[in-house]
């Protein structure tokens, strides 16, 4: 069993890995945002590949991130599961900063993204009812439950919740963020689409772990800025890192998730109408199914 996690390097670092190792990966869709850092977790024997989502000093932004390469190289190293991290705003007010979130549900407000791996002579049409695999989902709750009881935090752990992708690099405008808030929206950020969709696609199944930085700008008086954001993500690192580590070691021998097989009965293109140049490129993929 591989597990992938896509997040800050900081939380990486502090993760009990032994043997580690860093893998540079090309892939048909470019390089991924870092290398890949490998290693096996404490005395689980479970390997964990990190991948920084921004790159290991920040430098991409959330719209020119290589999500296609990111994840096809978590895919290519053998990840089964991957749990992310995100830094988000608040859309309610009993959600305060340095809350901890892991949201069920996710509404795309993207405008400049590719969304999916397929196309170019092959097409997939993919479920995607629930975003966030749900028994991953369970299982990151019950571990962030657990390691803020061991942290004796303040911060709270609430399950489901709907997280809005907003394009950025900015932030909402106050039109944007009381128009998300009445939707009944839960969270705000910038990170989780495409990354969701072509985890999907990928067959890996994917939850993430939110930690609030601020409370967007419906809020009276609320004025989102970086370094209120950096302030509060600081504070949620160790919250995140301990569910993380929690969530790997608890982690069960079987968890069977929709995401895995998840393209069985999805390919509308045979097979032999598929441009070889395009098998090539997502034959990791779609091979099993395709010499069906």
């Amino acid at each position: 069993m591989t597990i992938g996690f896509i997040g800050g390097s900081g939380i990486y670092e502090a993760l009990p890995l032994r043997n580690t190792r860093t893998e540079s990966v090309t892939t048909p869709f470019g390089e991924p945002s870092a290398d890949l850092e490998i290693g096996e977790f404490g005395d689980t024997g479970r390997e964990v590949v990190f991948l920084p989502r921004h790159g290991p000093d920040h430098q991409r932004s959330p719209t020119d991130l290589p999500y296609k390469a990111n994840i096809y190289a978590l895919k290519q190293a053998g990840v089964e599961y991957v749990i992310a991290s995100n830094a988000v705003g608040s859309l309610k007010e009993e959600l305060p900063p340095q809350t901890i979130v892991i949201p069920d549900q996710i509404y795309d407000r993207t405008k400049h993204r590719d969304l999916s791996f397929f196309g170019d002579g092959i097409v997939v049409h993919q479920p995607f009812t629930r975003p966030y695999s749900p028994k991953l989902a369970d299982h990151l709750s019950e571990a962030a439950e657990r390691a803020l009881d061991t942290l004796d935090s303040d911060s709270g752990v609430v399950d489901e919740g709907t997280y809005v992708c907003i394009e950025g690099p900015q932030y909402s405008t106050k039109a944007e963020s009381e128009f998300y808030k009445h939707q009944g929206w839960d969270l705000v950020g910038m990170t989780a689409i495409p990354e969701a969709k072509l985890a999907r696609e990928a067959e890996m199944a994917y939850a993430t772990v939110a930690g609030v930085t601020d409370y967007d700008v419906w809020k009276q008086d609320a004025e989102v800025t970086l370094e209120e954001v950096l302030e509060n993500a600081a504070a949620n690192e160790e919250a995140i890192k301990e569910t993380v580590e929690e969530a790997v070691r608890t982690f069960p021998d079987e968890m069977d998730c929709e995401a895995h097989g998840s393209l069985e009965g999805t390919i509308n293109t045979p097979a032999e109408a598929v441009p070889e140049e395009t098998r090539e490129r997502v034959g990791l993929f779609v091979d099993e199914y395709l010499d069906e």
